[in-house]
């Protein structure tokens, strides 16, 4: 698609966002001369940031409802992530031959550079970070980084970035979804892992699973020029995924491992668990695959630190360490955070997106001196330990947050690690995760001197 095809289109954007997740659309529909129409189920005041963002641009916003017209006389729909694939007014649009696209498939379709796509469960907004970090140890080369990990909108780079430049993108499985419908994908695709993650959308894990496939099922096989899979070697799905594509004609397919990472790496990479080693085995299977050396990775690697809210170091004293890993919303990558260190104390629990807690109260059962259980799903978590027939964990409740940091900090001796790794989404007591990582790290201001 020609960037100039917007010009006196009418643009339909489906669903602004609270936090702005229609925004960059919008802003680039304008700017390519488009006459743009916001459709969203929210009303004005709910809106209110997003629509500031938009002030000076010529939009007509219909809000509180959709209207089966608008999808029906759109030139192009472009629909949010979070609108779920089987909407009516999709399929209004659909049927009434209208194209439908999403931000991610319009960044696809007009970008002229390298495409890295990195999906999974847990540890892709590391691994994405670790890749373009190594990947701009290359001479020549600009390498950008965008996509769920929340740096700059795809859309807001897509003027600045040349045929020669690389980009690497973190895609969620409702992008891969939205990719799918226009059978798009990566010409490198990587997939960190896969665990139980928004079973109240899908359902099912393995229903969770074929939303991700599509991202290798899509890659442009070319002998000349092929396409990359990348899969994990200590993870099932990912194995049976590596046998099932390795040996087409225009692919290569590699595999990684923790395991894989060479004992130099490992003394100059500085964050801790074998999960962060698995991220960095993924991103170096990348860099490798580009030309950099293990020389350039290894120079350049004491200096990556972790990224908020993803077993960060956000304070140190009287011999206790701090960490903030608000970003694990669910079980399996708060097992991850309990797994990288001995004996910690552990703030867990949050809004409930339907996934069991069995193996997560084993874990901490087994791994914890303690765990702090907050929000909707404490009681749950506190009877998957108290199930346990051997539990080393100490138990208690908190109302708050706040609450939970000074029991924590009650509960800390030298040499103790404490860790708000929630394995739940934050919606019961925070807007997001990042509210909810920024309330601790405020908090712990208070107790650690």
């Amino acid at each position: 698609m020609d960037r100039r095809f917007f010009k006196d289109k009418k643009i339909l954007v489906m669903g602004l966002g609270r936090f702005g997740g229609g925004v960059d659309v919008v802003k680039f529909a304008c700017e390519k001369g488009a006459k743009v129409i916001v459709t969203d189920l929210a009303k004005k005041e709910e809106l209110a940031e997003s629509i500031k963002q938009l002030e000076g641009l010529k939009v007509e916003y219909h809000l509180g409802s959709h209207e089966p017209a608008d999808f029906e006389q759109a030139d192009i729909v472009v629909v949010n992530p979070a609108v779920p694939p089987d909407s009516k007014f999709v399929q209004i649009a659909r049927k009434a031959g209208r194209k439908v696209t999403s931000q991610i498939g319009l960044f696809f379709e007009l970008c002229p550079a390298t495409i890295i796509g990195i999906t999974g469960a847990n540890g892709k907004s590391t691994t994405a970070s670790l890749t373009a970090y190594l990947l701009r140890g290359r001479f020549g080369k600009r390498v950008w980084l965008s996509g769920n990990i929340g740096n700059e909108p795809f859309l807001t780079i897509l003027d600045r970035i040349k045929p020669d430049d690389q980009i690497v993108l973190e895609i969620s499985s409702f992008q891969i979804e939205q990719l799918a419908q226009s059978k798009l994908a990566p010409a490198v695709a990587v997939l960190t892992n896969l665990t139980p993650n928004h079973l109240d959308r899908y359902g099912t894990f393995e229903r969770y699973c074929e939303s991700k496939e599509p991202l290798f099922q899509y890659q442009k096989l070319d002998e000349n020029r092929p396409a990359v899979s990348i899969f994990n070697g200590e993870d099932k799905l990912g194995c049976q995924w590596f046998e099932k594509y390795k040996g087409q004609a225009g692919r290569v397919c590699k595999k990684f491992s923790a395991d894989d990472v060479p004992a130099n790496m490992r003394v100059a990479f500085t964050l801790p668990g074998r999960a962060n080693l698995s991220n960095l085995a993924a991103a170096v299977a990348v860099a490798r695959h580009f030309g950099v050396t293990d020389e350039q990775i290894i120079s350049c690697l004491p200096a990556f630190k972790a990224l908020p809210n993803r077993l960060q170091l956000v304070a140190e004293g009287r011999g206790v360490r701090w960490y903030n890993d608000s970003k694990a919303t669910t079980p399996d990558s708060a097992i991850v955070a309990l797994e990288a260190f001995d004996n910690p104390i552990i703030i867990a629990g949050g809004y409930d997106k339907h996934i069991p807690f069995d193996e997560f109260g084993r874990k901490i059962a087994q791994k914890a001196k303690a765990a702090i259980l907050i929000g909707q799903t404490a009681e749950a978590i506190a009877k998957a330990i108290q199930a346990q027939p051997q539990n080393r964990a100490e138990v208690k409740f908190a109302k708050t947050l706040e609450q939970a940091v000074g029991l924590a900090d009650a509960l800390a001796v030298r040499g103790d690690v404490v860790i708000l790794s929630p394995a739940c989404a934050s919606y019961d007591m925070f807007e997001n995760y990042e509210q909810r990582g920024q309330r601790f790290i405020d908090l712990v201001g208070k107790f650690v001197r």
